[in-house]
C-alpha cells in the first residue's frame, strides 16, 4: 500500500496545494513564499524521508502567520489521510537532535488524540524577518489535524536558527520512526483496538 495524500485548501487568506508520501526518499518541492519556512520544511522532509510538494499563495502582505499556520493544518490532514487505519505502525518515537549549542528533544505518539507540548527556551523574536512564535503555531495546526500527540522540548540553545532547525529535524525524524511498519505488530497498535481521531482544532 502506498501511503500518500493530496490536499487542496482555499480560504480568503491562503490557497494551498500539498502532496505527501510517507514512505519517500526525502525529496521536497516547496514554494510557500516564506524563505525560512521553506528551509525548515525541507529539513523536516529530508530527515523524515518523506516526499513533500507544497505550494501556497498566502496574504504575505499582511504577515507570514496565515501561511505558516495553514500549511501546518493541511500537512496534518495529509498525514492523517496517508496513514489510513495505522495497522502495523510503530506509533511511538522519541529522538534528540543536537545542532551545535542547541538540542531538541521530540516525542511523538500517533494516537488519534491531538496534543502539543511546546517548551522551548532561548528563542529570539525574529530569525531575519520570520516571527519565531509561528513555529509553535505551525505545530499546533499540524497536531490538531494529524491527530497526534507531540512533545517538543529545547532545554538550552543560543542561536535561534539552530534551535528551530533542530526542532524541525527532530519532528521529521520522530515521525519517520513512528510511522514505520513493524512486521511484529498485528493490526492496530492499541489495546483499544482503534486509534480514533478527535479533531479539536479549528478549520
Amino acid at each position: 500500500m502506498v501511503r500518500k495524500s493530496k490536499q487542496i485548501r482555499k480560504t480568503n487568506e491562503t490557497a494551498i496545494n500539498l502532496e505527501l508520501m510517507i514512505d519517500g526518499t526525502g525529496k521536497a518541492t516547496l514554494d510557500t513564499g516564506v524563505g525560512f519556512f521553506n528551509h525548515m520544511l525541507d529539513a523536516f522532509t529530508r530527515h523524515g524521508l518523506f516526499n513533500l510538494n507544497v505550494t501556497c499563495q498566502g496574504d504575505l502582505h499582511v504577515d507570514d502567520h496565515h501561511t505558516v499556520e495553514d500549511v501546518g493544518i493541511v500537512l496534518g490532514r495529509a498525514f492523517r489521510e496517508a496513514l489510513g487505519d495505522m495497522s502495523g505502525m510503530t506509533r511511538y518515537a522519541t529522538v534528540s537532535i543536537p545542532m551545535d549549542e542547541a538540542i531538541a528533544h521530540v516525542s511523538v505518539d500517533i494516537s488519534g488524540r491531538p496534543y502539543l507540548v511546546f517548551q522551548v527556551d532561548g528563542l529570539k523574536e525574529k530569525i531575519g524577518t520570520f516571527d519565531t512564535e509561528l513555529v509553535e503555531e505551525f505545530f499546533r495546526g499540524f497536531v490538531n489535524h494529524a491527530g497526534i500527540t507531540l512533545h517538543i522540548q529545547v532545554p538550552y540553545g543560543k542561536n535561534s536558527h539552530h534551535i528551530v532547525e533542530a526542532i524541525f529535524k527532530g519532528v521529521g525524524r520522530s515521525l519517520r520512526y513512528a510511522t514505520e511498519i513493524d512486521r511484529r505488530v498485528v493490526g492496530i497498535p492499541s489495546t483499544k483496538g482503534t486509534l480514533s481521531f478527535s479533531n479539536q482544532g479549528g478549520q
